[in-house]
């Protein structure tokens, strides 16, 4: 039998990023979107919740707890909830970290993994976006050429999440006739790490681009060895987790706007009894409940290891069209406040805009 609900486990920690998004997200996402800055002592407070170290086996430093793409779609919903941005930024770790842990040999794998174990906030970056027309994740434009036992990494990367302070970058290459995942250390001769970009959204988000122009990597920097990594998987995982991103932030949309159309009167009677609003609620809550069971179908079959390319790609490409939707509807239903800072729903509009079109920014 099917079932929907969730777990005990899974209650509880819904139950508890809700509250730390309430408590201590929401109440900074403003200023942290205008100074484009995550304070210091945000992130060794979310780095304390062991979001990444939790899920790394003891062998490695972490707590060796066991790592659910469902529960961790659950945690991510909560978390973007209170802000995107700041919900990314605490998981930027786990996008690193959770790819080496699922693809790479166990020399790399006892030598990454407990930079992530530490007491102070430490991250690597994925490096999947690239800045082209029509530039597609599974197939990059930046080439890797053999040269002996080494290899030769050429081509630009952008939205390279905390770019600017990644110890190691995991940088996907067109090798020959296959994708390949490389690790990069931050001082690789040739490897030039661009400036904070500036975004429509996402602005406490810290986000570079890279260049790399000939930058030459050892045997040991292929990602997984010989047998490299399952670049798909890497990609499917992202998906479905930027999907729970879209998916907290339409939440915060509508949770938002539904008491303020309560309390908005206008010709006598609250804007939530005419019928032109009731109806756009209740199909901004239909979307949100039909790409919740989306991302949850996603993150079902990357934890059961089965094949979720098709499921992530329609959870990606749903929530990328119905969270801008929402967002839309969420300032109209607003009207003249939706378009000012006093109201957090320009945020997330700018936000959820921002997050459809990129790659490889969050994973399960």
């Amino acid at each position: 039998m099917i079932s929907f609900g969730m777990t005990e486990d899974q209650e509880l920690v819904g139950d508890a990023m809700r509250e730390f998004a309430a408590e201590a997200m929401r109440p900074i996402a403003r200023e942290c979107d205008e100074s484009a800055e995550i304070p210091a002592d945000f992130l060794d407070t979310v780095w304390s919740l062991g979001l990444t170290s939790t899920q790394i086996p003891e062998s490695f430093g972490g707590a060796g707890e066991e790592r659910s793409p469902v529960t961790n779609v659950i945690l991510l919903e909560e978390l973007a909830h209170g802000d995107a941005a700041l919900a990314m930024a605490a998981l930027a770790p786990s996008l690193f970290a959770n790819a080496v842990l699922d693809h790479g040999t166990d020399e790399q794998k006892a030598a990454i993994l407990p930079l992530f174990c530490g007491e102070s906030f430490a991250t690597g970056a994925l490096a999947m976006n690239e800045p082209a027309s029509l530039s597609d994740a599974a197939r990059p434009r930046t080439t890797a050429e053999q040269k002996g036992e080494s290899f030769i990494l050429s081509g630009r990367k952008t939205f390279v999440v905390f770019g600017d302070r990644a110890s190691h970058f995991l940088v996907t290459a067109q090798l020959g006739d296959d994708v390949a995942v490389f690790i990069v250390p931050r001082d690789a001769a040739g490897l030039t790490v661009g400036d904070v970009e500036r975004k429509m959204g996402l602005h406490a988000l810290t986000t570079t681009g890279l260049e790399l122009e000939r930058v030459e990597v050892g045997p040991e920097a292929l990602l997984g060895g010989a047998e490299g990594a399952d670049v798909q998987q890497i990609i499917d995982s992202s998906r479905a987790g930027l999907s729970a991103v879209m998916l907290g932030v339409s939440r915060a949309v509508l949770e938002y706007c539904v008491p303020y159309t309560k309390d908005r009167v206008a010709f006598d009677e609250p804007i939530s009894k005419k019928q032109s609003i009731a109806f756009r609620l209740a199909e901004m809550q239909i979307e949100v409940q039909a790409l919740r069971q989306l991302v949850w179908q996603a993150a079902s079959f990357l934890e059961h290891g089965e094949d979720a390319t098709k499921a992530a790609w329609q959870a990606r490409s749903y929530a990328a069209e119905k969270s801008m939707w929402i967002a839309d509807n969420g300032v109209q239903v607003l009207g003249g406040h939706g378009f000012i800072r006093e109201h957090p729903v320009e945020m997330w509009f700018r936000n959820a805009r921002t997050l459809g079109v990129l790659e490889g920014m969050v994973a399960l």
